[in-house]
């Protein structure tokens, strides 16, 4: 898996034109018809994280790989991506339609921050499949990005924004409501979110000489200031689950993406992954997905 595609490598690749706006502070947006962009050359595309966020509408029959999980989906699809997350899309019926649009963060900079909406939090499902009618309607909201982008209104981009966060919420409402966070204590909350950043902040692994630098409970509880139990008892009450469990199914998640996408051998992923020993990576990738890493390579490898 190889470094985070930028804006630029997108607008080369798959556009072979560079826009003008590319580098401007208020960052950058752009919205396109997904035929128009497949009609250019361009290779397959790579399982790898992207620099800014893309959200897409996809019509017919798809494969879209995303973290450590496979879908195949048939029919419209609604997809959120990060730049914290890797993935794929492989078409797997001809002439697929459909739209999406791409955007940095700081588009959103004076409109809070766009990577706290629970659709880019790490652990979210990304994907939504809709009916006839969610269909419709969220390609009703891209034709209008599209024909606000090539009109010359002044504030365009505020009107662009709307709609993204129209998107947004149109998919939130189509996930069951999740009250529990209400009944924890603000600190926990800010406990948990701290925790989760830190974790995340270590992943993807993209090359195999860089390890990550948190492993143990205490070692997160040390980087924030705080005693262990108190971190394992804010993670509890905000997510149900220790801190161990959090780390590990984290660490198993990498695991299967490495092992998926890379032709690292076990004993390269282990150390990645903070296992000095490559026995200690097996013995912990059987426990937690009763298979060894090889059998799990060998049953999913796509490299």
């Amino acid at each position: 898996m190889g470094p985070a595609q930028s804006l630029e490598e997108f607008y080369k690749d798959k556009l072979h034109w560079l826009p003008d706006n590319l580098k401007k502070e208020m960052g950058h947006f752009n919205v396109f018809r997904l035929a128009e962009v497949l009609s250019r050359p361009h290779g397959p595309m790579p399982y790898r994280r992207v620099e800014f966020y893309k959200v897409s509408l996809m019509m017919g029959n798809n494969r879209i790989e995303y973290a450590d999980k496979v879908l195949e989906v048939n029919g419209p699809t609604l997809v959120f991506s990060n730049p914290l997350i890797p993935y794929r899309w492989e078409r797997l019926s001809p002439n697929p339609t459909g739209y999406f649009c791409i955007f940095t963060e700081a588009f959103f900079r004076q409109f809070g921050h766009i990577r706290d909406y629970p659709l880019f939090q790490p652990g979210a499902t990304p994907v939504f499949t809709l009916t006839g009618a969610q269909a419709a309607t969220i390609a009703g909201l891209y034709e209008r990005m599209l024909t606000e982008i090539a009109s010359d209104y002044t504030y365009k981009y505020d009107v662009l924004r709307t709609l993204v966060f129209e998107l947004i919420h149109l998919a939130l409402k189509m996930q069951p409501a999740d009250t529990s966070i209400y009944a924890n204590s603000n600190a926990s909350v800010r406990i948990s979110s701290l925790f989760m950043e830190l974790l995340e902040r270590q992943f993807p692994i993209e090359s195999p000489s860089q390890q990550i630098a948190l492993r143990a409970p205490s070692e997160y509880a040390s980087q924030m200031a705080i005693h262990v139990n108190h971190l394992n008892r804010a993670l509890r009450e905000s997510s149900g689950k220790t801190t161990t469990k959090l780390i590990a199914e984290r660490l198993v998640q990498e695991a299967k993406s490495l092992l998926r996408h890379t032709s690292w051998n076990v004993g390269e992923v282990a150390w990645c992954l903070g296992f000095e020993e490559r026995s200690h990576f097996i013995n912990f990738f059987k426990k937690n997905t009763r298979l060894s890493p090889g059998a799990y390579r060998e049953s999913n490898s796509i490299v």
